[in-house]
């Protein structure tokens, strides 16, 4: 079966004009202008995609795919993540990890609803490790499981100036990056650590830190970075020094109006700041519980994170502020790809992985989606559902 997208304006993420593809089975395998067999090929669909935008799918490089959350009790343990939202959120590839909750989760459980996510259609890797230092790994230690355990491409998310952290030295912290790197390296992996980042003052100290060794500022994926005033002035100065910054979509309007910096006006002062669309990613938290606290460290609210968004934040941004579309195209896909080196994912090219959504030129509405070359979407409406959906 060949799919042949006519007349599309592409973004792969640079700008390719008005061009075509043709889909065989889950790849990408041809890009042009004029297709040269479109009279002669068997099996060919034709979709006429005149007045939409095609863009890679979407990478979402932290979600909580077995849920999160549990900061409340035992009835605060948020939901696994379900294929219809990937396909609603236009979401094709995600990481998957462990936060707060490494006790009633595992990396075991991560692990097979990541192969299961992939059973369904989609792409996902995963994260070994939790919050907490030591990590409880699989095969003896983080340089094992991210050696020996396919889906696994990193470790985290692994909690910094937080109160929900373990509170490690940074020896301890740079023993984990050390572990991550080498495991990476012997596998071709990327071996990233997932640093989730507080509200406490410490801030990226750490990061700082580590900037000044020999492991360079691409071993981490520091998140959560615009959600505080002071984080965010850190994070800028971080980007500017050749660290990657992760700004998280899934928010709350009291989140906003207690100082959490909005992605779009977060990406523009990043970019302002130059801070290269290459080292900027939007990762949803879906999934993960959004709890708020007192100033005593109560529990006094808890809502979920959604990997849908990832693109209405995308929206609005393009909406509200003078970016081009090819810059939104890198933040929501292709700087989380290529960091966390996922093999044909990010780009649209020959040989690639058939990830695509259409898109309306006029709003960005979801139109069709593509997964590994199968349609999950078409005219707005969901082809596919989870299992147990």
């Amino acid at each position: 079966m060949f799919i042949l997208i006519k007349n599309a304006d592409i973004y792969a993420p640079e700008p390719l004009g008005i061009s075509s593809l043709l889909i065989s089975h889950d790849k990408i395998a041809w890009l042009g202008k004029n297709f040269p067999a479109e009279a002669t090929l068997p099996d060919l669909e034709i979709i006429d995609a005149a007045g939409k935008i095609l863009i890679p799918g979407i990478v979402d490089s932290h979600v909580h795919v077995t849920g999160g959350g549990g900061e409340g009790g035992f009835a605060t343990r948020t939901p696994e993540l379900v294929l219809s939202d990937m396909v609603k959120g236009g979401v094709t590839t995600v990481v998957g990890l462990l936060g707060t909750d490494d006790v009633t989760r595992s990396t075991g459980a991560l692990i097979a609803k990541t192969n299961a996510i992939r059973a369904e259609g989609m792409s996902a890797w995963a994260m070994t490790g939790s919050y907490q230092l030591p990590v409880k790994s699989l095969c003896g230690g983080v340089r094992d499981d991210i050696a020996l355990l396919e889906p696994v491409i990193g470790v985290g998310e692994v909690a910094l100036s937080d109160h929900r952290s373990s509170q490690p030295t940074f020896e301890e912290f740079m023993r984990l990056a050390s572990a991550a790197r080498v495991g990476g390296m012997l596998s071709g992996k990327a071996g990233v650590v997932n640093v989730h980042l507080g509200d406490a003052p410490s801030g990226l100290d750490y990061l700082f830190r580590a900037a000044e060794t020999e492991i360079p500022p691409s071993q981490f994926i520091p998140t959560h970075m615009n959600r505080n005033p002071e984080l965010f002035k850190e994070a800028c100065r971080y980007g500017t020094m050749g660290g990657y910054v992760d700004l998280t979509t899934s928010t709350t309007p009291q989140f906003l109006e207690e100082g959490e910096v909005e992605c779009g006006r977060a990406l523009t002062e990043l970019l302002a700041a130059s801070v290269p669309a290459e080292r900027i990613s939007f990762s949803s938290d879906g999934q993960g519980s959004m709890p708020a606290f007192d100033a005593a460290g109560n529990l006094t609210g808890l809502t979920i994170g959604r990997v849908t968004s990832i693109l209405e934040t995308m929206r609005s941004t393009v909406k509200n502020y003078d970016l081009p579309l090819e810059t939104m195209v890198r933040v929501v896909s292709t700087t989380a790809a290529d960091h966390c080196k996922l093999p044909g994912k990010g780009h649209i090219k020959e040989g690639y992985d058939a990830d695509l959504i259409l898109l309306e030129a006029d709003g960005l509405g979801l139109d069709t989606l593509f997964a590994r070359g199968r349609k999950m979407m078409s005219d707005g409406r969901p082809l596919v559902k989870g299992t147990f959906e």
